[in-house]
């Protein structure tokens, strides 16, 4: 099945994405020795980079494809914050951001050494529910210009009000894609579709023997949740589809797995710009599929661009 999406539909959809935006910090180094203080390597770092992540990471996916992005998240105002807007800025996402003096902007620091992550280093803390009432009227205003609305959450508690979010812009009629986290399924209920991966799964419904038990349990976990589907992310196992057709598995189209760090925000971010842009979510799958086996071969978070996706095999 040959899919193709053309660049003017694709430029046209827009796309709001609202959850967690982190910056993503990597220090690269050498490793030479081993420290006469503890049984742990020495990094000599030779070099640092900064990229967005999380949420960010979503929406430059969706504008490396060519579509259009809106970003609603909220920061601190701090260093971090300022570096995390300076970058967003130069990608062509149109950022709408609420600032919480309090709030420790999350930034994910990761040293490298010999092309293998040593170590991460995480700084967070859970935004003010001011700035949170805020974020949601400046959502009721975003929603209704966008054809598809896109919930990134990676459990920093910019989602606080997602049950309602999600209600208004079904009831407005948009495709409402969610990359859930936690145990807790059932905020997320009445979206169009979630992206869980197995670990995330099993989390909710619990472990699964063959693939008879973890179609039932899926398609159990739609119909509570009046989910138009639930697409399940399985690394080397590709992907499965459970919607009202049944189910659609797609094997993994890797060539090479290098990095599979924001393997997720590619597959829902391409499932989002398709979606926008008129596709089924079936069809849609299917280039995320693709998507997600470019973007592994890649180091750290990374995006796919049009040319890449739907070039000619």
């Amino acid at each position: 099945m040959t899919l193709t999406m053309t660049p003017e539909k694709i430029a046209s959809a827009r796309v709001l994405v609202v959850g967690d935006a982190m910056l993503d910090r990597y220090w690269y180094g050498a490793v030479d020795r081993i420290s006469p203080e503890a049984p742990v390597p020495v990094v000599r770092v030779t070099r640092t980079e900064e990229r967005i992540g999380a949420a960010a990471n979503v929406a430059y996916n969706i504008v490396t494809l060519g579509s259009q992005a809106s970003l609603l998240s909220v920061v601190g105002d701090d260093e971090a914050s300022h570096i995390l807007e300076s970058l967003v800025a130069k990608t062509g996402i149109t950022p709408y951001f609420g600032r919480d003096p309090q709030l420790k902007t999350t930034v994910k620091l990761r040293v490298i050494g010999r092309q293998q992550q040593l170590l991460r280093l995480d700084f967070e803390n859970i935004p003010d529910h001011e700035v949170l009432a805020s974020q949601s009227a400046t959502f009721e205003k975003l929603y209704p210009q966008h054809d598809a609305v896109l919930f990134s959450d990676y459990g920093k508690g910019g989602l606080t009000h997602i049950v309602t979010m999600i209600a208004q812009a079904r009831a407005a009629g948009k495709v409402v894609l969610v990359d859930p986290k936690g145990s807790d399924f059932t905020r997320y209920k009445n979206a169009s579709i979630i992206t869980p991966n197995r670990a995330e799964l099993e989390q909710v419904i619990g472990a699964w023997s063959n693939e008879a038990e973890l179609c039932t349990k899926s398609h159990n976990l739609r119909d509570a949740l009046k989910l138009q589907a639930i697409l399940v992310t399985r690394s080397e196992e590709g992907m499965t589809l459970f919607d009202a057709q049944g189910e659609l598995h797609v094997p993994t189209v890797a060539r090479e797995v290098f990095d599979v760090t924001g393997a997720g925000d590619t597959v829902i971010a391409t499932l989002a710009t398709m979606a926008a842009a008129g596709m089924s979510l079936r069809e849609a799958v299917l280039v995320a599929n693709r998507a997600a086996g470019i973007v592994v071969g890649k180091f750290g978070t990374a995006t796919v661009s049009y040319s890449e996706l739907f070039a000619a095999p």
